[in-house]
């Protein structure tokens, strides 16, 4: 039983040119869409990225206050020792160094405070160190005054540490 090459032939009907034109233009609308939402996909994140640098870029460089040298005696472990330390203070703007300046006693009775409550154990490692910074900051930025605006120190940047 062999089948009829003709007969299968004339089964599968023959694709009218009004069809395939409809199927090309179909697909150029759907490669046009494609195309189109790409570029504005492209061209948003291109803005965005624009901006993000603008936001990230600081208005302007931090400033630093460099502060005098601290000596205080550290509560006692094996016998006496001491920290003599000296640090710079990263502040946002020149109206804040105007602001710890005017302030500076304020800021060396808390530093001095804080500085002689610790242990020469606590303060030799480097977590001890980076801890002692975060409680600086937090000490300088008490507000000078009762329910005044904090101030805005960022950073402590050792350039002394010795304990004896």
């Amino acid at each position: 039983m062999k089948a009829d090459p003709k007969a299968d032939a004339a089964a599968v009907p023959k694709s009218s040119p009004k069809k395939l034109i409809i199927i090309i233009v179909v697909a150029v609308l759907v490669l046009i869409a494609g195309g189109g939402g790409a570029a504005w996909y492209f061209m948003q994140g291109g803005a965005d990225g624009k901006a993000a640098v603008k936001e990230a870029a600081p208005a302007e460089p931090p400033v630093y206050v460099p502060l005098e040298k601290f000596v205080v005696n550290l509560q006692p472990e094996d016998g006496e020792q001491y920290l003599q330390i000296q640090f710079t203070l990263q502040v946002p703007t020149l109206e804040q160094v105007d602001l710890i300046k005017a302030n500076m006693p304020k800021i060396q009775s808390r530093v001095l405070l804080l500085l002689s409550s610790k242990r020469a154990s606590e303060l030799n490692t480097p977590e001890g160190k980076r801890q002692l910074s975060s409680e600086i900051i937090a000490a300088v930025n008490e507000p000078f005054v009762d329910k005044g605006a904090p101030q805005l120190v960022s950073d402590v940047l050792y350039t002394s540490f010795i304990i004896q």
